[in-house]
């Protein structure tokens, strides 16, 4: 929760009206940082702890029902998760975004929210499921196509970008240019370090497994 705080409350949230780069680390480390780090925790017992027991009742009830299964389902989140970024940065609805606290505050938002569904099925508490590192890999493939558009295409893509003054000391292109690389590494890093870590996790052999022998004799 600071890590959210510090990128969308404190004074350098401002940053993201004057670059495009920052911007897109506001995103991915509401995306990939601090949406784990919430999972990885114990939303549930905060969520208890943090608001009145009513309400945290009711969330629960509603968290627990059949309607919310098809939100939870795993395709469900990996949609949520992408599309909530391929949606933000189509030009119309960044610059939306940009010109407007209101479309500014529900984008950060739903950046948030899109982390916390996509990561649920890889935090899952039990067991990992075999699917998690094509789960991630797959999110690899939008987020590499657009991170590869905004810094090949040759023109500067938001109209609120095109006027802003350089920042140091990047023109609006080569802002544009940065942010997509950053995002095309940063997603990378991201999504297949845990796909490899929970495939290295998956082909181990479990101490179970290892001491039936020894049970056996």
């Amino acid at each position: 929760m600071l890590v959210a705080l510090v990128v969308i409350g404190s004074p350098l949230s401002a940053l993201d009206h004057e670059l495009l780069t920052f911007h897109m680390v506001q995103h991915l480390v509401l995306m990939t940082v601090a949406a784990p780090l919430i999972l990885w925790g114990h939303p549930a017992v905060a969520l208890r702890s943090g608001v009145p027991r009513p309400i945290a009742a009711a969330a629960g009830k509603f968290l627990a029902s059949r309607m919310t299964r098809p939100l939870l389902h795993p395709i469900s989140c990996w949609l949520a998760g992408t599309m909530v970024v391929v949606v933000w940065h189509v030009p119309a609805a960044h610059d939306l975004a940009m010109s407007s606290p209101s479309w500014h505050a529900i984008q950060q938002v739903s950046f948030l929210a899109g982390g916390l569904l996509f990561w649920r099925p890889v935090l899952a508490r039990g067991p990992m499921e075999p699917s998690v590192p094509l789960y991630l890999l797959l999110a690899t493939f939008p987020c590499d196509a657009l991170s590869a558009f905004l810094a090949f295409c040759g023109r500067v893509v938001y109209a609120c970008h095109r006027g802003a003054p350089a920042a140091l000391g990047l023109s609006p292109l080569e802002d544009q240019q940065c942010a997509g690389a950053l995002m095309w590494f940063w997603v990378t890093v991201a999504y297949l370090v845990p796909a490899v870590a929970v495939t290295l996790r998956l082909l181990s052999p479990r101490p179970e497994r290892e001491s039936l022998p020894s049970r056996a004799v």
